[in-house]
């Protein structure tokens, strides 16, 4: 039969390969991709070789099909190879030509699975990326470093002040992985007290201490599979940093009070607002821990080094609240707007987003206003640039300066000008045509 089929689906321009039992075909597997399988139930006096077959395949090649063939057909056995993942089933004798359309139907579907499957992360991606939003460079840099570490395996370290967004970057990290269908779980390392932290990650078994009246999972259980993010890190106490590192090196936990190690397939991202690095030289981190979390480190900006990302952040939080309070969509003056972009956020996008959120549940009318906005937000006065008289001695980017320059002074001139080009050009002494010339230039737009 094997040298028949080879024969058969040889002359229709397949390439095939045979093999006369399980450990074949799954070394055969295992060596490079096929496009479908076809096996028989019985392989010699082995009469479910073909079962393990299918259950090895959709463990380990579950996007390839698979058809059984078998003389000794019975429903029970149809039912439980498509259990295991055949995707048809064939009783002998059969003829050529319904085995050749089975084949057809089975590489067509695979097609069409891989389509879905690229579809599915191509909108992933993309819709992970999309929710960091902003056009400055500094974010875009973020942004680009998601891209670039989503698809790898390797432990990130994200770094940056507290209300940057850290776990929105790690969320985004995840969904862009090959872990994305399987769990992300997060946790602040700063929320727990000692005894109760480990307990959160490694689980502990019922009597282990007084409280433990059951068994429990650890997170890196739940998150088997999948990401753990371990927020504020560098609040782990040294006790736990140990327990963390054997994790890292070996992928395998011992419950609290738990006698056997349980493996486990998580992969790390850390966050901190703290220096790591200062920390692990004055003894206050564990400094092989450190090297073993810091293998990426994605720095995430501040909002006040994020040129032009304050009224974009805002209209986003202005139209989501107003979503979820249930009223209609609500839109910023143009003076609320220029007070948001003024100030300098300490708490940076979380207290951007809490003041929206205030501001939307707040304003009277279908727009915010200035008197919407906290006072301390509204009666901020920016601490004057000093201007750049002396050559420092370093030398500096005079073009790069100029275009910065410009850059700032041409959108403080749109939102003044309501975003009209030609009120922005009288704003700065410039002619319409002029002022199109250097929007195309820096890349900029009305409505940015």
């Amino acid at each position: 039969m094997r040298e028949l089929l080879e024969i058969v689906l040889g002359n229709d321009g397949y390439q095939v390969t045979a093999t006369s039992t399980v450990d074949e075909a799954c070394a055969a597997l295992d060596d490079r991709p096929y496009d479908v399988v076809i096996t028989d139930l019985r392989m010699d006096n082995d009469h479910e070789a073909g079962l393990r077959l299918l259950s090895w395949i959709k463990e380990n090649a579950p996007t390839t099909p698979a058809i059984m063939i078998t003389a000794h057909a019975s429903m029970e056995t149809a039912i439980e190879a498509l259990k295991r993942g055949a995707a048809d089933y064939i009783m002998k004798p059969f003829k050529n030509d319904e085995l050749r359309l089975l084949v057809k139907r089975a590489i067509t579907q695979r097609n069409m699975n891989r389509e879905i499957i690229a579809l599915r992360k191509s909108q992933a991606l993309r819709g992970a990326i999309d929710n960091i939003i902003g056009k400055s460079h500094a974010i875009e840099e973020t942004r680009e470093m998601v891209r670039r570490v989503g698809m790898l395996p390797s432990t990130v370290a994200i770094h940056g002040e507290s209300g940057t967004g850290k776990e929105l970057v790690a969320r985004a990290i995840h969904q862009i992985s090959e872990r994305a269908t399987k769990p992300f779980v997060a946790l602040n390392c700063g929320g727990f007290p000692e005894n109760l932290l480990e307990s959160e990650l490694f689980g502990h078994k019922k009597g282990s201490f007084t409280g433990a009246i059951e068994d429990k999972e650890g997170l890196f259980v739940v998150a088997d599979g999948g990401t753990l993010f371990l927020d504020e890190v560098g609040e782990m106490p040294l006790s736990l940093q140990v327990k963390l590192l054997r994790v890292l090196d070996n992928q395998t936990i011992m419950p609290v009070g738990g006698t056997a190690t349980i493996k486990v397939d998580v992969r790390i991202i850390s966050a901190t607002n703290r220096n790591l690095e200062a920390m692990a030289k004055a003894g206050e981190f564990r400094e092989d821990l450190y090297y073993r979390l810091n293998v990426i480190p994605i720095p995430v900006p501040p909002l006040r080094d994020r040129e032009g990302d304050v009224p974009l952040l805002a209209r986003h939080f202005a139209k989501a609240h107003a979503q979820r309070l249930g009223r209609t969509p609500v839109d910023i003056a143009p003076e609320a707007e220029e007070a948001l972009d003024a100030f300098r956020w300490p708490g940076n996008v979380r207290e951007l987003e809490n003041v929206l959120e205030r501001a939307v549940a707040l304003c009277r009318g279908d727009r915010i206003e200035v008197s919407d906005l906290p006072a301390y937000v509204r009666n901020y006065v920016p601490e004057p640039t000093p201007a750049l008289s002396d050559l420092p001695e370093g030398g500096l980017d005079l073009e790069q300066l100029i275009a910065d320059l410009e850059t700032r002074l041409i959108q403080q001139a749109l939102k003044r000008g309501r975003y009209s080009q030609k009120r922005a050009a009288e704003l700065l002494g410039l002619t319409p045509r002029s002022l199109r010339y250097r929007l195309q230039k820096y890349n900029l737009s009305d409505a940015e």
